[in-house]
Parts: C-alpha cells; sequence; structure tokens
C-alpha cells in the first residue's frame, strides 16, 4: 500500500510521475475538462493543528476529482480523551484516503503501520511532502520544464519544509544551497538529512553570495512564531526570544534588495503564511519575480495527483 509521508520512501520517478499527473490535471482543469476519477470515494482530513491552504487545497482537490471531503477538527472529537490507536483505526474504516495534519509525525506513522488505506502526511513537525512537490512544480512550469531546474536556495531556517524540500530536489537531481544559521529542533530527521546529502546535491553554507550565486529560485519560511504575536505585537513574554530570532535571522530575510544584488532572476518563494517584514519584505512578495501565489495554487493540483497516485488511478 502506498503512503506519502516524507518523500524517504518515494524514488525520483514515482515524484516525477506524481508532478506529470499534476501539471496534465492542471491543464485539464484550465480547459474545463472534467477528471471525475474518484467518484464516491471519500478523503478523511484529520487536523490537530489549524490550516487555510491545507484544508482549502484538498477540499477542493477531492471536489474537482468527482470525490467527497470529510473535515474533523481533533479537538472536537473523541480523540481528545479515547486511545489514538483505537480511533484512527475506526475513522480510516470510513474513508479511502486518510489525510493527516499531525502535531507529531509518530502519530502519522501509526496510522500508516495499520495499512487499512493510503496516508498522508499534511504537515507534521518534520515533513510537508505535498508543499514540496507543490513548490517543484511550480518551478517547473516557470522554467519550461523540470529538467531546466538546476540550482534554489534556501534562507532562513531549517524545518519540515526544508525537509522535504532539499531530499526531493536531491533526488531530482537539482542542487540545493541552504543558507540558514539554526534549525528547528523539533523538525531535525538525521536519516532524511543522510538521504540528502547522499545525493551530492544539497550544500550548506552562510555566506549568501555563495548561496545565491546561480540561483534560479529563493525559498523561505518563517522563523518567527506565531504565539510570540498579540493583536500584531511582541507579546512581552517573548521579548527576548523575539529579539533574539530578530538578530540571528532577519540577515537572512528574502527581500528585493537582495534578488536584485545576488539572483536578479531567481523566482521568489514562500510556502505560506508570511511574516511579513521579518522573513520576506513586502516589496519581494510584490516583486515581478514572485512566484507565491503560483505556490498556493499548485497545492491543489499536486493534492489531486497525490490523491490519484495513492489510490493507483492513472488519466
Amino acid at each position: 500500500m502506498r503512503h506519502l509521508i516524507s518523500l524517504k520512501e518515494q524514488s525520483a520517478d514515482d515524484i516525477r510521475e506524481i508532478l506529470e499527473m499534476a501539471a496534465t490535471l492542471k491543464k485539464k482543469y484550465r480547459a474545463g475538462e472534467a477528471t471525475d476519477l474518484l467518484h464516491g470515494r471519500t478523503l478523511l482530513m484529520f487536523f490537530q493543528k489549524g490550516s487555510t491552504r491545507t484544508r482549502i487545497s484538498f477540499e477542493a482537490a477531492m471536489t474537482e476529482l468527482g470525490g467527497h471531503a470529510i473535515f474533523l477538527e481533533a479537538s472536537k472529537t473523541q480523540f481528545m480523551f479515547a486511545d489514538f490507536r483505537d480511533e484512527v483505526r475506526a475513522m480510516m474504516r470510513f474513508g479511502d484516503v486518510f489525510m493527516f495534519r499531525a502535531l507529531d509525525v509518530a502519530d502519522v506513522l501509526l496510522a500508516a503501520s495499520f495499512d487499512q488505506i493510503p496516508v498522508i502526511d499534511a504537515c507534521s513537525e518534520k515533513y510537508h511532502p505535498c508543499q514540496s512537490l507543490a513548490d517543484i512544480l511550480t518551478m517547473a512550469e516557470h522554467s519550461g520544464g523540470l529538467d531546466k531546474i538546476k540550482k534554489i536556495t534556501w534562507l532562513g531556517i531549517e524545518n519540515n519544509v526544508s525537509n522535504t524540500l532539499m531530499l526531493a530536489c536531491g533526488k531530482l537531481g537539482i542542487e540545493v544551497a541552504i543558507a540558514a544559521p539554526e534549525t528547528d529542533a523539533n523538525s531535525i530527521d538525521t536519516e532524511l538529512n543522510a538521504m540528502a546529502a547522499a545525493t551530492g546535491k544539497v550544500k550548506k553554507t552562510l555566506d549568501l553570495k555563495e548561496a545565491l550565486a546561480g540561483a534560479q529560485y529563493v525559498h523561505t519560511d518563517t522563523w518567527m512564531n506565531a504565539e510570540f504575536f498579540e493583536n500584531g505585537k511582541p507579546k512581552p513574554e517573548f521579548k527576548d526570544e523575539y529579539e533574539r530570532r530578530e538578530a540571528v535571522f532577519m540577515p537572512y530575510q528574502l527581500n528585493a534588495t537582495l534578488i536584485d544584488t545576488y539572483a536578479p532572476g531567481a523566482g521568489i518563494m514562500h510556502c505560506m503564511p508570511m511574516h511579513v517584514g521579518y522573513e520576506i519584505s513586502r516589496d519581494a512578495i510584490e516583486h515581478k519575480n514572485s512566484a507565491i501565489f503560483d505556490q498556493a495554487e499548485n497545492r491543489k493540483h499536486v493534492e489531486k495527483a497525490i490523491l490519484l497516485w495513492l489510490l493507483e488511478k492513472k488519466l
């Protein structure tokens, strides 16, 4: 049975197959062609934390495939007091694919271990495979083909998104430069890092000029936690950590000056949500090179392809 958790399990050919299917599905959608391939099928969407793009994109994806999506918040179910092992096995009896936005990837792996239905890690503390595949689809579109992507750069903090992105790119033969002064401790996966390093395509440096040299796309993600803020201002209890992070990470902010100086032709990318003025500036978001909203749109098309791939459906 197929699952999509970390992209450690997928080969380069698997990734290419998903991306090719996503590109075809997007063309069909824009041409108004029906892709009613999952009629009568149900996607179970289980959220232990909040979401905007993940929920909307998966619901829209399932609708466009002719199926149905059910949304469940952990806090409003018996998962709050019952044993996870029992509740998840019962829940998976009601659907065809289990999409899980989890606080702890161990729960995703446990759900997958039962091999009842395909399981998707739709963002955990260590992985975000759907986002990474959407990012690569976006870069392929803007470059004129997957084989035209030669080098990308990641700025800021190493985290769940950078994990899956560098691994997928490495498997596809794309060079990845990472300029990140810190790593989110919860995201560390030594096995994944070893696999990415073994591709020979991942290089880590704190030298921005070196990291950005020849980059076709520059990615970033938030490095300020949402709980630091209230009404748009830092909470007093987080003042010290806020100031520490600002000092550490601001030199790696993705802004128009950085792009225009070191990588004038590079596409600007952010997985969203964005903390404007921190990891990315407003002038970068509005820059002519920005592909951020294409990234967001492509979540839906990639997720349609993921669902079909997991269920071994062909276009």
